[in-house]
């Protein structure tokens, strides 16, 4: 069976990378998440004093990114690959919410998404790969055999995300994390640099009624279609 590249974009907390996780242990195919990519050098950034509530320093962002270094790491007792920023294991670091508050103006910066999309293409030389991200149908990967975008309320969306942050332990509030949830809408669609557009050959799919299940179930058909060539 010969294998395609499946671009998955859409709005924050649409649940891509879920169902592209499912869909590439499926087929037995490569996951990226390009969003845990974009989360690292924003964690980067924190760190290392570039980025804070009240200052952004551009100039030494671009300076620093020969220095930022990421991998993906699977092991057999992980359920999915993490990603790794300068040799240290960040997947967890990489998912709060004030990771989250900064990591739209990090994907602003040109010289990052020139960094990133290199890195994305490379993974995706030998096809076989599931990533998801914001540009992966339009930039990265513009000829993929199938691309989807996702799309939900940003009511909804903000309930997701609220769930998950309690799951893990943290203290918010919901009313937070919509404001984060449609702040990061706004500066997504309107960044000059590969803002989130629906590419023109893409199969948008609102899932905001939908459970994940059922979502996987849409996905996987529109996969095995497309790989069989009926669509």
């Amino acid at each position: 069976m010969h294998k395609i590249t499946i671009a998955i974009d859409g709005y924050s907390s649409t649940g891509k990378s879920t169902v592209a996780k499912q869909l590439a242990d499926y087929l037995g195919y490569v996951y990226v998440d390009s969003g845990a990519m974009y989360r690292a050098v924003t964690l980067y950034a924190m760190q290392n004093d570039i980025i804070s509530k009240n200052n952004f320093n551009i100039e030494k962002l671009k300076e620093s990114l020969p220095s930022i270094n990421l991998r993906f790491e699977k092991k057999s007792d992980w359920k999915k690959a993490h990603i790794f920023l300068n040799g240290k294991d960040v997947e967890n670091e990489i998912r709060n919410l004030e990771v989250s508050e900064f990591v739209s103006p990090i994907a602003t910066i040109h010289e990052v998404r020139l960094k990133l999309v290199a890195q994305q293409q490379q993974m995706g030389l030998e096809k076989g790969v599931v990533m998801d991200g914001r540009d992966i149908g339009t930039v990265v990967f513009p000829k993929a055999e199938l691309k989807i975008f996702m799309n939900a309320s940003a009511n909804e969306r903000a309930q997701r995300r609220y769930q998950e942050l309690l799951g893990r332990g943290e203290v918010v509030e919901f009313k937070n994390v919509l404001k984060n949830i449609e702040e990061r809408d706004h500066i997504d669609t309107t960044r000059e640099d590969s803002p989130l557009i629906k590419a023109a050959d893409a199969i948008e799919i609102d899932n905001s009624e939908m459970n994940l299940e059922d979502q996987f179930h849409v996905v996987l058909q529109l996969a095995k279609d497309r790989i069989a060539g009926r669509i």
